[in-house]
C-alpha cells in the first residue's frame, strides 16, 4: 500500500514539474498582447487591468494594450474575446459580475465554460453596506431589526439586475428580511442618494464613502468578505455580527475558448509573479484599498463554479427585475 501510495506521489510530482517545464519553454508572448476589459478606463477593474499590464511588461518585455470595451454589462467585451483567435494574444479581463452574474439574470447564455479561465488576478474586498444618516441604522442589528419588523421599510439604491441587486437579494435570503429595492444608478449617484436622503441602504466601495464615514453623515454597517480586511478601518464583516454573508469580487483572466494550456499555465504563473512584488501591493492598498489575491487555474475554477452556484438561488428574483 505504501508503495502504491508513494508511486502516485511520485508520478503527480513529475507530472506537475513536466507542466510546469512545458509552460516556461512556451514561447509566448512573442508580440504584444491585448487585453480587453469590461469596464471604462479609471474604475477599479481598469485599474487592476492596467497595473497587472505594467508589470507582465516588466516581467517578460511584451506590452500589454489594454481596450476598454464597456456596455451591455460587459456582455460587449466578452463577445469581442469570444471571437478572437484563440492563440494568446487576445485576454479578456472581467470579474463576477459580468462572468456569472449577467447570467443568472438572463442577459447572456454563456457560462463559465465559454471562456478559458487563466486564475484570479485580485479580489475586491472594498464593499461596505452604508446607511444615510437620516435613516436612524446605527449598525447591522438596528437593520436586520426594522427590516423585519416593517417589511420593506429600509429603501436599498441598487443597479436592478447588477451585481449589487444581488447583493441585496443574498442579504434578504440570509437575514430572512425584506428591503424595498429602487434603482438609484451609478456609484456616485448612490452617493448623492444616500445624502440627500432618498435611499437609506446601499452597498458600495468603502473608499467612495469613507469622507462621509468619518465625518458621521454615513454609518458603515459591515463587510461581506470571509475576513476583515484591514484596509477598511474598524469596519467588522458580517461573520462577525453573526450573519454569514460573504460577497466578494474576484477580478477574472480568461482566454478564447481552445487556448494553448500552456499559455494559459504560464500567465497563470507570471500574474503571480506579480501578486508578489511589493510595489503591486502598495499600489493596491494605496489606490483602491484592495489586498493581494490571486488563485490559479484549477482553484479559480472551483471557487467560481461554486459562486455560481450559490447565486443561481436567486435567479428568479435577479430576471425578475429586468
Amino acid at each position: 500500500m505504501k508503495k502504491a501510495i508513494s508511486a502516485s506521489l511520485v508520478s503527480a510530482l513529475l507530472a506537475t514539474a513536466v507542466s510546469g517545464a512545458f509552460a516556461a519553454e512556451t514561447e509566448w508572448p512573442t508580440r504584444p498582447v491585448q487585453v480587453v476589459v469590461i469596464a471604462n478606463a479609471g474604475g477599479d477593474t481598469d485599474f487592476n487591468a492596467r497595473t497587472m499590464a505594467k508589470n507582465f511588461t516588466k516581467i517578460t518585455g511584451e506590452a500589454m494594450v489594454i481596450t476598454n470595451v464597456a456596455g451591455g454589462g460587459g456582455t460587449l467585451a466578452a463577445e469581442q474575446v469570444k471571437q478572437a483567435d484563440p492563440d494568446g494574444n487576445t485576454i479578456l479581463f472581467t470579474h463576477t459580475g459580468q462572468m456569472i452574474v449577467n447570467e443568472v439574470a438572463g442577459l447572456t447564455e454563456d457560462s463559465l465554460d465559454a471562456f478559458d479561465i487563466c486564475c484570479i488576478a485580485g479580489v475586491d474586498k472594498g464593499t461596505v453596506f452604508v446607511a444615510s444618516k437620516s435613516s436612524g441604522l446605527k449598525s447591522l442589528e438596528d437593520l436586520i431589526s426594522k427590516s423585519k419588523a416593517e417589511p420593506s421599510s429600509v429603501t436599498y439604491g441598487t443597479e436592478m439586475g447588477s451585481y449589487s441587486h444581488l447583493q441585496g437579494l443574498m442579504f434578504e435570503g440570509l437575514t430572512d428580511t425584506k428591503l424595498k429595492m429602487v434603482d438609484a444608478g451609478t456609484v456616485s449617484e448612490k452617493v448623492v442618494a444616500l445624502l440627500g436622503d432618498r435611499i437609506d441602504l446601499a452597498a458600495i466601495s468603502y473608499g467612495s464613502v469613507q469622507d462621509y464615514v468619518t465625518s458621521g453623515e454615513m454609518v458603515a454597517l459591515g463587510q461581506p468578505n470571509d475576513e476583515r480586511n484591514p484596509l477598511l478601518g474598524d469596519v467588522p464583516t458580517f461573520k462577525e455580527q453573526g450573519v454569514d454573508f460573504v460577497m466578494e469580487k474576484p477580478y477574472i483572466v480568461a482566454f478564447p475558448d481552445g487556448t494553448d494550456p500552456a499559455i494559459i499555465e504560464k500567465m497563470s504563473g507570471i500574474v503571480k509573479q506579480i501578486t508578489e512584488m511589493p510595489e503591486y501591493e502598495e499600489e493596491l492598498r494605496k489606490t483602491f484599498k484592495q489586498p493581494v489575491s490571486y488563485f490559479d487555474t484549477n482553484s479559480s475554477i472551483d471557487r467560481l463554479t461554486n459562486t455560481r452556484e450559490d447565486f443561481m438561488k436567486y435567479k428568479d428574483e435577479l430576471r425578475q427585475s429586468k
